[in-house]
């Protein structure tokens, strides 16, 4: 019985069960709409191999691992450099008002300007020479960047302002306060906010090049799209999303890895 219990307990049951059900109406749906434009489910999964899977239908995996690499290449760049400054700026700016003062007004134009609206001009500023790599790393860290400074600021904010004054009363420091209470307090929100960046970096990455750069992923897309090959079409949406759930699974790791005093709450049974 306990072995039943933990399967029943077990999320991955459930997500199993939401996959069949969304697979078996996808294929019904198909089956009985006749459309040339949605392939059925089984065909889908059946083109999956033949784009992953090098040499087993010409090509075509060469063609996928080449815009893999290229995509992912400028994800792997502009969402480091996204870290790199956002989290500390967000740090300062949580910590010191003054500074907040001065960047606020620009924190609030990245979150609320579309960021589809600041593609062209990118494009026509920098170009689309040699892969528009830069213009593509500096897009990815407009729609990333955003989302670690604010989650960073909020760590900080959250953190109780006794245990800081406690702190200065048994005579620590500034460096002595940011080491033991400050970066341990803001942690968990920090990795909150890699986690929502990595997923905006992943938007960006495709919708960047699905609409005005036509490299890597998005070019190929666009290719599937005027063949109207439905099939590989959306299996290479889905090898995109199941990227971007590893990505996503591989940061939620390292979040319970680096916050393992962290609970969650769970509502329910």
């Amino acid at each position: 019985m306990s072995l039943v219990r933990r399967v029943l307990d077990s999320s991955a049951l459930y997500r199993l069960i939401a996959l069949a059900i969304f697979a078996t109406i996808w294929q019904l749906a198909t089956l009985s709409h006749k459309s040339m434009l949605i392939p059925t489910f089984t065909d889908t999964m059946a083109a999956i191999p033949k784009l992953l899977i090098p040499g087993y239908s010409g090509d075509e995996s060469a063609k996928l691992w080449d815009a893999l690499y290229q995509s992912n290449g400028a994800l792997l760049i502009g969402f480091a450099i996204s870290v790199a400054l956002g989290v500390p700026f967000g740090l300062l700016i949580g910590r010191f008002r003054t500074i907040e003062r001065f960047a606020n007004l620009y924190i609030s134009i990245l979150l609320v300007t579309p960021m589809a609206a600041v593609i062209p001009l990118l494009v026509m500023s920098l170009g689309v020479r040699d892969g528009a790599m830069p213009t593509r790393v500096i897009l990815i860290v407009l729609f990333a960047i955003v989302m670690l400074i604010v989650n960073s600021r909020a760590g900080i904010r959250q953190i109780d302002p006794s245990l800081i004054e406690m702190a200065r009363c048994f005579g620590a420091g500034e460096l002595s306060i940011w080491r033991r209470i400050l970066l341990p307090g803001s942690l968990p929100a920090i990795m909150t906010g890699v986690r929502l960046g990595l997923g905006r970096a992943i938007t960006g990455m495709v919708i960047i090049e699905l609409l005005f750069i036509a490299v890597g992923l998005g070019n190929l897309i666009q290719k599937y799209d005027a063949q109207l090959d439905g099939a590989r079409l959306y299996a290479l949406i889905i090898i995109v999303v199941f990227e971007a759930l590893v990505l996503i699974q591989a940061v939620r790791w390292l979040e319970r890895r680096v916050t393992p005093w962290r609970k969650t709450t769970s509502f329910g049974r």
